[in-house]
């Protein structure tokens, strides 16, 4: 019993460095976000004093330089958009796909398998090929994009949770009438709230932070994401104004940072219940 009281608290110490360390580059671009541009060059690891405290001039200076609102926007609509179609067309066909077995469930399941472990650099010129002839260079169509990109994991997860369905209920509710899009919405889609919550933060997280593919994807002419707007704080000759970039870095990071502490328990609760039977 002491044996696993000392690996209990030695297990406690090193999960909690290794939160420290990830969680400090985040307490320093907050720190550096208040501070002026020279300071943040001489002293990055310093707290702000009276010399170096700018209070919020670096926030108002990075709206104001890029639009930050205008391109926070796009940032909003192409996340909620991707991220509503994801959830929606993934939880249909995992659920399909473990209810009908043939070959082309178990072929469609495998390929949503097999596009998790293929590496983007081998696609992501031939993908913006495509792209910019289908005209998908917009925020609607990088929708169609992450939907592609996204349904991988998003199957996978759905289609696990749904082997751990009793398939009675499903029986029940055909007995009554229901048809399969009724049986989908009235029945398997509250049942599947858990995964629906995991995957979605999941999801979420991912497009908003994501910055290659709206680079490859977006006519960055018209269209930018915040990720993308970010560098473009960049001054000519190399000058960078790093109390601008920490501001919006900070601005950006908040709304995820937000919706991750709100749902982690679900992230939690939707992995593990996939993982039954899985």
């Amino acid at each position: 019993m002491k044996n696993k009281k000392t690996y209990k608290s030695i297990l406690t110490v090193v999960f909690s460095i290794i939160s420290l360390i990830y969680v400090f580059p985040i307490v320093l671009v907050i720190i550096n976000s208040f501070k002026k541009k020279t300071s943040i060059n001489l002293r990055p690891f310093a707290l702000p004093d009276e010399k170096s405290f700018v209070g919020f001039e670096n926030y108002i200076k990075g709206i104001e330089k890029v639009e930050f609102f205008k391109y926070f926007g796009y940032s909003l609509f192409i996340t909620i958009a991707s991220v509503l179609v994801i959830l929606l067309l993934c939880s249909m066909c995992g659920w399909y796909v473990t209810r009908v077995k043939n070959i082309f469930t178990n072929s469609l399941k495998s390929a949503a398998i097999f596009s998790m472990v293929v590496p983007f650099q081998l696609i992501m010129f031939t993908l913006a090929k495509t792209a910019d002839t289908l005209h998908l260079n917009n925020p609607v169509g990088i929708v169609i994009v992450y939907l592609g990109f996204g349904a991988g994991m998003a199957i996978f997860m759905f289609s696990n949770f749904a082997k751990s369905m009793p398939i009675e209920i499903e029986e029940a509710a055909n007995i009554d009438g229901c048809n399969p899009l009724q049986m989908y919405f009235k029945v398997i889609l509250p049942i599947m709230k858990p995964t629906f919550v995991s995957v979605g933060i999941l999801e979420i997280m991912w497009i908003w932070n994501d910055y290659l593919l709206p680079y490859l994807v977006l006519d960055i002419k018209k269209y930018k994401t915040i990720p993308i707007v970010i560098q473009y704080l960049k001054g000519g000759f190399g000058s960078v104004d790093m109390g601008a970039i920490m501001a919006c870095i900070v601005l950006a990071i908040v709304p995820v940072i937000i919706i991750y502490i709100i749902g982690q328990k679900y992230i939690i609760e939707g992995v593990a219940a996939g993982a039954v039977k899985g």
